[in-house]
């Protein structure tokens, strides 16, 4: 398996998918203190099935690193600078099939990506994930990452009952 840098005119726009199986989900709720966070083991395993392009037009000045098996791409990081902030937002980390998860694949692409945050002289690395995703959750901890908010609606009226709401997560990387 190699890491390389991803040609933006080659991939922009491709597809890929991606399952997301969990027996958990973060919990969050309001409580008279501010709000409870705690993990709760699901009675049924989440899923999720996520169909993404590359390269999003909405991605300003994007760079993008694949995982490459026998030259068939198996995973793809993507990010760029936020210049409004000075953060650096990691827009997509994937490792398409579930099967490749857990062999290093995807703390080459994270690796790769943070070189390129450090070089842009960005003071935080930042990313989004769901609260029923617990291995990413756990994946971005094992990398230096904390949660740093969190919105119980982004992605529908009923976020909480379907323990899917959104988790930001960051990392600092420097003192600016």
């Amino acid at each position: 398996m190699i890491i390389k840098e991803l040609d933006y005119n080659t991939y922009k726009g491709q597809k890929y998918q991606a399952e997301i199986l969990s027996d958990r989900f973060l919990s969050i709720e309001p409580s008279d203190e501010g709000f409870e966070v705690k993990w709760v083991m699901s009675d049924e395993p989440l899923r999720m099935t996520i169909y993404e392009d590359l390269l999003q037009d909405w991605i300003e000045d994007p760079v993008a690193y694949g995982a490459f098996e026998d030259d068939k791409l198996i995973g793809m990081v993507e990010g760029f600078l936020e210049k409004w902030n000075n953060r650096f937002v990691i827009a997509n980390i994937c490792v398409f099939d579930g099967a490749n998860r857990r062999s290093g694949i995807g703390t080459k692409l994270m690796e790769a990506i943070l070189q390129d945050a450090k070089k842009s002289g960005a003071r935080m690395v930042i990313l989004e994930t769901q609260t029923f995703n617990y291995k990413a959750i756990s994946f971005y901890k094992k990398h230096g990452f904390e949660i740093i908010g969190f919105d119980r609606y982004c992605y529908s009226n009923n976020g909480p009952q379907e323990h899917n709401m959104r988790v930001e997560m960051g990392k600092i990387i420097s003192s600016n």
